[in-house]
C-alpha cells in the first residue's frame, strides 16, 4: 500500500506495534545576529527506513519547522546512529519536532571561537570548531564509504572531549562517501583516534569573535528519484580571523566518492579557505526507483556541474549575509519516542527474507506459466 499509493499509516501502526521506547536526544545548536538565526540541529534519531514512513523526512520537516517558527536557516544533518533508532511512524516524528521547537527558543551567549580544524590519518578525516565550551565535530572516510556510525565511537569521543576541557560534544556523521565497503572496526579506531587530535588542536587553538551566514538553495531541477529530499542545499559559512569555512549540507542519502572533494574545491575559489560537505541521510529518497540500492547517492544521476553550481549560489548567500554572531548550544530529552529498535529490526529483516523467498517460490512459477499461455496464444491466434 505504501508503495503504490503512497500511504504510510498500515506499514506505520505495525512498526509502532513492534516498537521500544526510547528518549530522544537533541543537540540543539543555534547562532544569533542582529538580521538573523542560524540552527544546527541533530536529533539522536536516524531518517529510515524509506520514503514518507517513519522518519524518513525528518530533516526537512524539522528544517522546515525550525524556519517558519524563528526565521533564518535551519540544518539538520546526521548523527552517530543507525536504522535501529529509526521513528516508528511520523506521529513519533511530530513528538521530536514539537520539543525541539518548544527547547530551541533560548538565548545565544558565546562571542568567541576557534578555526575550523580538519585532521586526517590517511583513512579518517574528522572536522572540529570549538564555540565557548562546546566542541562541534564531524567525521568521515571519504574517499571510502562513509555510513552509518554506532554511537558508541559518539560515547568515547565525548569523553575524550570532556578530558580536555569542555563542557559539551555535538557529534556529526558527514555521510558524504560511498565507495565499496571499509573494515568496520579499522574505521573505528582511525576516526576515534583522528577525533583526539582534533579535539587536542581545538581546545588549544587562539579564540576569537567570528561571522555567520547562511543560505538554502531549493533545485526545482532535481527530484527524490534523483537522489535530493526537499531540504535541498544549505552552506553555512563562518568566518574566524582572516579564515572563512564552509559546512555543505545537502538533503540527500549519501553521494559518489570524489564529489565531496570537487565541491570543497569549488568553495576555494570563493575564498573558503576549509570546510566539509554533509549529506542528511534521508530515507526520503528511498525506495522510489528500481536499481540494486533503491535510491540515487547524490551525484549518481545529478550533473556534478549543475550541482555545485547550486552549492555556489548558497555559499555566495551565506557570504552575503555574514556578520557577527553569538554561539548558542543545549541537549534536550524527549522521552518515550517509539523507534524500531535494534531486536525488532532483526525480525523485519528476517521477515523480509522471508518473503522474499516466497514471493520468488509463488510468483516466479505464476509467471513462467502465464508467459507460457501468452506463446501458444501467439502461436495459434
Amino acid at each position: 500500500m505504501n508503495w503504490v499509493a503512497d500511504l504510510n499509516a498500515p506499514i506505520e501502526s505495525f512498526l509502532e506495534r513492534l516498537s521500544e521506547q526510547y528518549n530522544v536526544e537533541v543537540s540543539i545548536i543555534r547562532f544569533d545576529s542582529s538580521k538573523s538565526k542560524v540552527f544546527i540541529v541533530v536529533p539522536s534519531v536516524h531518517p529510515g527506513p524509506f520514503k514518507n514512513v517513519g522518519s524518513s523526512l525528518l530533516p526537512f520537516m524539522l528544517k522546515k519547522a525550525l524556519e517558519q517558527k524563528f526565521g533564518g536557516v535551519a540544518c539538520v544533518p546526521l548523527g552517530l546512529l543507525g536504522h535501529e533508532l529509526d521513528a516508528a511512524s511520523q506521529s513519533q516524528v511530530q513528538k521530536i519536532i514539537a520539543g525541539t521547537l518548544q527547547s530551541a527558543d533560548f538565548t545565544a551567549k558565546e562571542v568567541k571561537a576557534t578555526p575550523f580544524i580538519k585532521a586526517s590519518n590517511g583513512l579518517a578525516t574528522v572536522c572540529c570548531q570549538v564555540f565557548g565550551k562546546t566542541a562541534l565535530i564531524s567525521f568521515s572516510l571519504a574517499p571510502k564509504t562513509t555510513e552509518d556510525f554506532p554511537q558508541e565511537l559518539g560515547d568515547a569521543v565525548r569523553k575524550e572531549a570532556v578530558k580536555l576541557g569542555l563542557e559539551s560534544c555535538v557529534t556529526i556523521n558527514a555521510h558524504n562517501s560511498i565507495n565499496g565497503i571499509v573494515d568496520m572496526q579499522t574505521a573505528l579506531d582511525a576516526l576515534k583516534n583522528a577525533a583526539v587530535n582534533c579535539l587536542k588542536e581545538g581546545v588549544s587553538a587562539r579564540v576569537t569573535s567570528f561571522k555567520v551566514g547562511a543560505a538554502t538553495v531549493l533545485p526545482k531541477e532535481f527530484s527524490v528519484e534523483d537522489g535530493m529530499g526537499s531540504g535541498g542545499i544549505t552552506v553555512l559559512a563562518v568566518e574566524t580571523g582572516s579564515q572563512k569555512a564552509a559546512y555543505v549540507i545537502v538533503d540527500g542519502n549519501n553521494m559518489v566518492s570524489s564529489l565531496r572533494e570537487k565541491i570543497l574545491d569549488a568553495l576555494k575559489l570563493l575564498g573558503f579557505v576549509d570546510g566539509e560537505v554533509f549529506t542528511t541521510d534521508t530515507h526520503a529518497v528511498n525506495a522510489v526507483i528500481f536499481n540494486e540500492r533503491g535510491y540515487h547517492p547524490v551525484g549518481e544521476v545529478i550533473n556534478h556541474e549543475k550541482l555545485i553550481g547550486y552549492i555556489v549560489e548558497a555559499a555566495k548567500g551565506a557570504l552575503a549575509s555574514m556578520e557577527p554572531a553569538k554561539f548558542g548550544y543545549r541537549s534536550i530529552l524527549i522521552s518515550g519516542v517509539k523507534v524500531i529498535g535494534r531486536k525488532p529490526l532483526e525480525k523485519l529483516c528476517m521477515l523480509t527474507d522471508n518473503v522474499i523467498q516466497a514471493a520468488r517460490r509463488i510468483i516466479f512459477p505464476l509467471f513462467g506459466a502465464a508467459f507460457l499461455v501468452l506463446m501458444l496464444i501467439s502461436l495459434y491466434v
